[in-house]
Formats: structure tokens, C-alpha cells, sequence
């Protein structure tokens, strides 16, 4: 007999379930999304197990309100439940933050509907007009809006208006949730290596077999990853089963859906934040009914309502960007590993530079591994060089060392295609007045502001604010007196320019390629032979394939050693090695050459040489001594507020009350090293704990105690990647 009260999931975080009364004739289930009244509000929630999701207070039936409706979606499966409760007590999140990523489109809970659409019925109108016939030649067998219509065929709203009116186009009811095209696995199967088809096999049996596995892929850049987790796809769709791949940039997912349709005939459904409402919409019913069989996108894709889970591959594992920064701080590469133990499927992680955490993963039996030493076909590894700049200095006022001058130049005239690397977005990463010194900070963060010349603005990379570059220094008056301070990519532009006026350059960066969109112009042009030189951040450091790009130069690689992060010489290792492996992946052998003033650092070393298992050994080690992660436990308490001494007061707060717990320590509070961000003063405290500790528990509890003002956040970050 159905139960007349139902705990409910509210979307709101500052709530815990509550419980309601199920009207007669009103059927739901755990997992229903549901209408429920809150005070003279209604909101969306999902129905829960009592034994999954206790409540603070046990209501009588004769106080509860009635449920207003069930929304026509499907019900969350109960793996995704589980996944919830997971990800909102590991990541110390309340549940509703974590189900709202569930619901990621709200129009697509609101059930079927249909659009209108026109297309043309073969009669022409009596009166014809240049323009009508235009519209006519161009609309042909097409269907679409009038809006649509009107663009493709470049003329007005009103002359397709009156081609209906005319009976030339007719109206067609449009089902606006229609199913997308199904792959195809037997489309074009690749022919694979030996060493790619026993990973393709080790992978196709586990997807098979419906067997939670995780499984590293471990092949060097290059080696054909891709194409060996297509064939685990592949067989997934055979199943009838779904795949989810994870991608870490919205910029790559144009490169793989043109790999993706060469292989399966067909794109998949993609799901990032560029998408419109619309296509949102159609692509979570889809998924949530298990018609959309392959599906590609960023972290957040990992909590769709996903119908038929088969297969989970994480690309490019190892990116620090699929560490979610606020909100949930959650950790898709680790959650990607629980939604498979929970829908009992194989997990991928594909990587050229595993991540620490992942290598000892393998080195404990948890994780299986898949080697790919080579790369295919006829290409090979580049060979690396570093460039000592203290030895060879550039130039006076120049950035790029002349033994790099020198290889770009023969490069290009083997009219072969160039990339230089710098992790630094803008012009300059400081701007100061040469008369008086002063710097130009954030009003809002204490961040340097970024001059980008292009755009000639002084821009804040943390929080946002832009201003326009000042003709006179703000502290002395001074007239023309700023100066640039170090390189970023529009200097190194410019100087490419100047070094090489008849080469044709692009600068790819997060500000150039914001979309998918902008990314397929960007592969379109390289392979077209439109670009010469391609200055770049971290961005074209994953997944491009280009054969025509010989030559890698890294302009500063001591970059991303500065600032004491714990991950600081793992993360130059895989970023100057996933650069350094855009060279040479065609017929054509590839160079590198490394710029830094440290060539005897353990992690130059181990680039040149590419004793990648000696550096990771080194690395490894040096964690365990410390008792750093994967070894030891790390959460960060951060404290903000746009009063400071309110922020103040709460952390020091916050750090008197800390438990003294066997294997715990606490460290600060103390100013964060971005001590304001978005106009709010930030202070951090640093727990770290041995491995075995429930450090969640103990931080739940410690901080349930406390109370502070409304205008104080608190947040906890578990497994912190930035230690900003």
C-alpha cells in the first residue's frame, strides 16, 4: 500500500528533507521530483528515502502539508541518489546543493512540447517577388522557424511570413525533445596497434561484463588514447548502454566531436555551458530516458539523471580543472570513480601524466592499468631541450632566447607550424609607474590587475573587473609613465610580430577561445595552414592534434613553480609535457625547447630526459615523508565576509574551538594569499590529517557548535587544489 507521507529533498541548501503528506491519488516513488509547498512559496524537490536521508525533526501526520504535484520527468535512479548523499558527505555540501546539479534544466522537468516549424509545400504564390524567390531557392528541403529561415535565406521575417500566408510554406508540429541520431560502433572501426588493442580488449570485456572497474590509461601523447576508449564505447553502444565522457576545457569539445562523428557517424550529445535553454532541455530528457547513448561534456555532465549508465571515461585526467572551485568543491575525476562503483561500470581515466593520487591508486591494486608506450603510426616522441637563460639570456627587453629565434626561424622555413607556450593570459602580469611605483591592484581582490593591450584594459583575472588602462598614474599624476612588467601572451605576440612581420599569428587563450565555436575556427585555420605561430596558455596544451607543428617553445617554465603549492612541480611537469607532446604527431619529428633559469631542478631534468618514473618516484616520496595527499588528508577553511573584522572574528573563532584529535592538526587562521576576492576579506585555516581519520566527521561536528553572522561564509574545501 503506497505510503501517505513522503520525505522530500527541498532545493533549498539552507534546508535539510522534509516530510509531507501524499494526497489521495497522487502516486510518487524515492527518486519522483515533486512540487512542495514551503510558507507561502513553492519549490522543486525530490522524493527520499527516510533511511537514506534522516530528518532533524519527526512531524505528525496532522501537521503535514499536502505535495502540490509530480513534475512529468523521470524519477532519479537510485544510483544517483546514492551519488548525491556520497558527494554532499565527503565534500561536506549540503544535499540539495549537490541534487541541484541533478535538475541542471529546469524547462526540461515541465514535461513534452512542441514548436512550430515551416517548410515549403511546392506551390508558389501567385504574386512572386525577387526576395520571395530567394527565400524559396534557399529554404529547399529545409525546416525551421521563420527566424531560422529568414537568416539562412537573408531576408525578412515578414517575407517568410507571407510565403505562409501564400501557401508556399506550411506549418509542422515539431516534437522539440526529438530523439538524437544514434551511433553507429560498426562506422568506421579504426585499425589499432598491438599494444592499443590489448588495452581496446581489456576495456570492451570490462564495458561488456557491466562490471565496475577503474581502469588508468596510461599512454604517452600521441599513442591513440582515444581511439582505444572508442572501441569501449563502442561496445557500450552495442549494449544499448550509455557513455559519459568527461572532457576538462568546453574549448576541446569541438576537436572531439569531428573525432567522435568520423568514428561512430554521428556527433553525441554535448553538455557544457554554452548550450542554449533549449538544447539543455532536450538533452537532459533525453539522457534521463536513455535515448541519448554518448554524451560529452564538463564535470558537471557527471550528475545527469542518466538512464542506462555503461561507461565513464574522464579524458585528460589529470587537469586540475575538473576540481570545482566554488560551490561544491567537489572533484570530478574522484566522483567519476563513485558514480561507476554505484551504477557497477567501468571507470576511464585516460591520461599522458597521470596524477599522483591516480599512480597510487594503481600501486595499491585499486585501480588496473593500461600502458600505450608508444606513439602511433610512424610518429615520434619529440626530443627536448632546455634553454639555460642565464647562460643564454634573450635579448635586452625581449622575452624569447636567441637559440629559439633561431629554430622558429628554420621551422618556418620548412613552412612548418609553431607553438610558443606561457601560462599567462593578457599583456603583462603587473603594471606600475615608473616614476612613483605604485601598482595596479583590484579595487575588489588583492590581485594585480592584467593589462590587455589588445583591448586596452586592465583587467582582474580573479573576480572579473575591467577598467580602462589610465593615461596618468592615479597616485602621482604622472602622464605616460605606466609600464609593463613582465610577459604575458599579447607581449610575446608582439614580439613574434616584430621577430617575424610575414608570419601570420594567433593568440589562444581563455580569452580568444571561449567556446566550442571559437575553438573549430581556431583547429579549422592550423589546419588550413592560417596560422604560422600559435601563442598560447595552458589551453593548447590538451588534446589538439595538428602534423604540421613542429617546434614547442615553453617561454617561461619556471612559471608554475612559484607560490609553494604542494602540486606545484607535478602540475609544470604534466603542463610542459602535454605541451611538449603538440610537436611532432605527424609524419614529421618534433622539437622542444624549455626556457628557464633552473635547468638543474628535478623537474627540468626529468623533461629533458624523460625519466618521467624517476621524477613521479622523487615526487611520490616526498609526499609520503610529508604526510601530503595521496598519504595524508588536507581540508581548507575559508572564512570571507565584506566586513573584516567580522571575517576576523569568526575565523579566530573558528581556530580557538579546534579539536585537538590523535593524528589532526590545525594551522592559522590566517589572511588567504588572496587575502580580498569580490570585494570580501578572506581568511583560511589548513587541517591536516592523517589518511585513516574521518577528518569530515570531526569538521562536521567542530564547526555544527559554532555559530556566526549571517554575513560571514564559511566554506570547507576538501582535497583543495588551490591554495589561494
Amino acid at each position: 500500500m503506497p505510503s501517505s507521507r513522503a520525505r522530500v529533498l527541498v532545493m533549498n541548501s539552507a534546508l535539510g528533507p522534509l516530510d509531507y503528506r501524499v494526497p489521495h491519488g497522487m502516486e510518487v516513488e524515492p527518486g519522483s521530483i515533486v512540487v512542495a509547498p514551503l510558507g507561502p512559496r513553492q519549490l522543486i524537490g525530490v522524493v527520499w528515502e527516510p533511511e537514506h536521508m534522516p530528518s532533524d525533526a519527526e512531524v505528525g501526520d496532522n501537521r503535514l502539508r499536502n505535495l502540490i504535484g509530480v513534475l512529468p520527468a523521470p524519477p532519479l535512479k537510485a544510483p544517483l541518489r546514492r551519488l548525491i548523499e556520497w558527494t554532499a558527505d565527503y565534500y561536506l555540501s549540503p544535499p540539495a546543493a549537490v541534487a541541484r546539479m541533478a535538475l541542471a534544466s529546469t524547462s526540461a522537468l515541465e514535461g513534452g512540447r512542441t514548436i512550430t516549424e515551416y517548410r515549403a509545400t511546392g506551390t508558389l504564390p501567385e504574386r512572386m517577388t525577387p526576395q520571395r524567390q530567394q527565400a524559396l531557392d534557399a529554404i529547399g528541403e529545409r525546416q525551421g522557424l521563420i527566424r531560422e529561415l529568414a537568416l539562412a535565406a537573408d531576408v525578412s521575417d515578414a517575407v517568410i511570413r507571407g510565403l505562409v500566408k501564400t501557401g508556399a510554406l506550411e506549418a509542422v508540429e515539431v516534437d522539440i525533445d526529438s530523439p538524437f541520431p544514434l551511433p553507429d560502433p560498426d562506422h568506421a572501426a579504426p585499425e589499432l596497434s598491438a599494444d592499443q588493442q590489448l588495452a581496446a580488449d581489456a576495456l570492451t570485456a570490462s564495458t561488456r561484463a557491466g562490471l565496475f572497474q577503474p581502469y588508468l590509461l596510461d599512454g604517452v601523447t600521441g599513442s591513440g588514447k582515444t581511439e582505444v576508449y572508442f572501441e569501449a564505447v563502442a561496445a557500450a553502444i552495442a549494449a544499448g548502454r550509455q557513455t559519459l565522457v568527461l572532457l576538462p576545457e568546453i574549448a576541446l569539445t569541438e576537436p572531439f566531436l569531428k573525432r567522435f562523428t568520423a568514428r561512430f557517424g554521428c556527433e553525441p550529445v554535448a553538455w557544457h555551458s554554452g548550450l542554449r535553454q533549449s538544447q539543455r532541455r532536450r538533452a537532459w530528457r533525453q539522457i534521463a530516458e536513455g535515448q541519448a547513448l554518448v554524451t560529452v561534456g564538463a564535470r558537471s555532465a557527471l550528475f545527469l539523471p542518466y538512464a542506462n549508465l555503461g561507461l565513464i571515461v574522464v579524458d585528460e585526467a589529470h587537469e586540475t580543472s575538473f576540481k570545482q572551485e566554488d560551490g561544491v568543491h567537489y572533484h570530478a575525476r574522484d566522483v567519476a570513480v563513485m558514480r561507476g562503483l554505484f551504477e557497477k561500470c567501468p571507470v576511464v581515466l585516460a591520461s599522458a601524466t597521470p596524477a599522483i593520487e591516480t599512480r597510487q591508486q594503481v600501486e595499491i591494486g585499486r585501480y588496473a592499468e593500461l600502458k600505450l608506450p608508444g606513439r602511433y603510426g610512424v610518429a615520434e616522441m619529440p626530443t627536448i631541450e632546455a634553454i639555460d637563460l642565464i647562460a643564454e639570456p634573450p635579448e635586452r627587453g625581449r622575452w624569447i632566447a636567441p637559440k629559439l629565434v633561431r629554430a622558429i626561424d628554420e621551422a618556418l622555413g620548412r613552412d612548418e607550424q609553431v607553438l610558443l607556450f606561457l601560462n599567462r593570459r593578457g599583456y603583462a602580469p603587473l603594471t606600475l609607474c615608473r616614476t612613483c611605483g605604485h601598482r595596479f591592484q583590484c579595487p575588489n581582490c588583492t590581485a594585480w590587475m592584467v593589462e590587455h593591450r589588445l583591448v586596452r584594459r586592465l583587467a582582474c583575472h580573479h573576480c572579473g573587473h575591467i577598467e580602462p588602462v589610465p593615461r596618468v598614474c592615479p597616485e602621482c599624476r604622472a602622464e605616460d609613465s605606466l609600464v609593463a612588467c613582465g610577459p604575458g601572451v599579447e607581449r610575446i605576440a608582439d614580439e613574434a610580430a616584430a621577430l617575424w612581420p610575414d608570419a601570420k599569428t594567433a593568440i589562444v587563450t581563455s580569452d580568444t577561445i571561449w567556446s566550442p565555436a571559437k575553438a573549430a575556427e581556431f583547429v579549422h585555420r592550423m589546419e588550413a595552414g592560417d596560422i604560422d605561430i600559435v601563442i598560447g596558455t595552458q589551453l593548447v596544451t590538451k588534446g589538439y592534434h595538428f602534423p604540421n607543428l613542429t617546434l614547442v617553445g615553453v617561454i617561461d617554465a619556471d612559471l608554475g613553480l612559484e607560490g609553494g603549492d604542494l602540486r606545484a612541480a607535478e602540475r609544470t611537469f604534466h603542463q610542459i609535457m602535454q605541451v611538449s607532446g603538440r610537436a611532432g604527431r605527424g609524419e614529421k619529428p618534433g622539437t622542444v625547447y624549455i626556457q628557464t633559469h633552473s635547468p638543474s631542478a628535478a623537474v627540468m631534468r626529468a623533461l629533458v630526459s624523460g625519466d618521467a618514473d624517476s621524477f613521479y618516484a622523487a615526487e611520490t616520496e616526498a609526499r609520503r615523508e610529508a604526510d601530503a595527499p595521496p598519504f595524508g588528508r588536507y581540508a581548507a577553511i575559508v572564512i570571507s565576509s565584506e566586513d573584516k573584522d567580522a571575517a576576523h572574528a569568526a575565523a579566530t573563532l573558528i581556530g580557538r574551538t579546534a579539536p585537538r584529535v590523535e593524528g589532526m592538526h590545525v594551522y592559522g587562521p590566517a589572511p588567504a594569499p588572496l587575502a580580498m576576492l569580490r570585494g570580501r576579506h578572506r581568511f583560511r585555516l589548513l587541517v591536516h590529517a592523517r589518511r585513516a581519520l574521518d577528518v569530515q566527521d570531526v569538521i562536521r561536528e567542530w564547526l555544527g557548535k559554532l555559530d556566526w553572522p549571517s554575513k560571514v561564509r564559511v566554506a570547507v574545501d576538501v582535497d583543495p587544489y588551490s591554495f589561494l
